[in-house]
This record gives C-alpha cells, structure tokens and sequence, in this order.
C-alpha cells in the first residue's frame, strides 16, 4: 500500500427483497375486473338493467376492493422482508482507469 492510497472506508448496510407496491395494486384492480366479468355475465340476465351497466358497476367496486387487497398482500410480504433482513460490509471499490472527462 503506497502512502498516497487511503485504507477503504468499510460501511455496514442492510440488505432486504422489499416488494413493489405499484404491482400488486394493478394485479388486484385486474384481478377484480375479472371478477367483475364473472359476476356480472354469469347470472341471469335482468330486463330492467343492461349486462354492460351491471358489469361497469361491478367493475369500480370489485377493481377498488382488489387494489386494496393487493396492497395488504404487499404490506404482508413488506412486513416478512423486515424479518429476514440482513447486514453485509460493502466498501468502495476504486476505479481500474482515471476519468480522463475533466481534463482540458
């Protein structure tokens, strides 16, 4: 080690697999159309209310109500990942060639 070189600063971080929120709120919304679709074209036709108006009804609660579980199944899956955190010591690695960018 020549006298220039300064002993790599050692740091300690954690390390855990967080899930994404914004995935699982779209699966649920798409999850809960689909449910919608099922309930609203698999029961008998009504003559007083139209099968696009029952599934567009459907569709907003079900959408909602499947956002909402997907975000408690990500709050699950976020609260497990705190669990199996872990610690690891990274350190800088220097660069292999100067940046010869900011010369003139």
């Amino acid at each position: 080690m020549s006298s220039e070189e300064l002993p790599a600063e050692r740091r300690e971080i954690t390390v855990r697999r967080a899930p994404k929120y914004v995935p699982f709120l779209i699966l649920g919304a798409l999850l809960g159309v689909g449910a919608a679709a099922v309930a609203a074209f698999s029961v008998p036709p009504n003559p007083s209310f139209d099968a696009g108006a029952v599934f567009g009804f459907f569709m907003v609660a079900f959408a909602a109500a499947g956002a909402i579980l997907g975000a408690v199944v990500a709050l699950v899956l976020d609260r497990r990942s705190i669990k199996r955190q872990e610690r690891a010591v990274v350190e800088p690695v220097p660069d292999s060639e100067p940046d010869t960018d900011s010369q003139p």
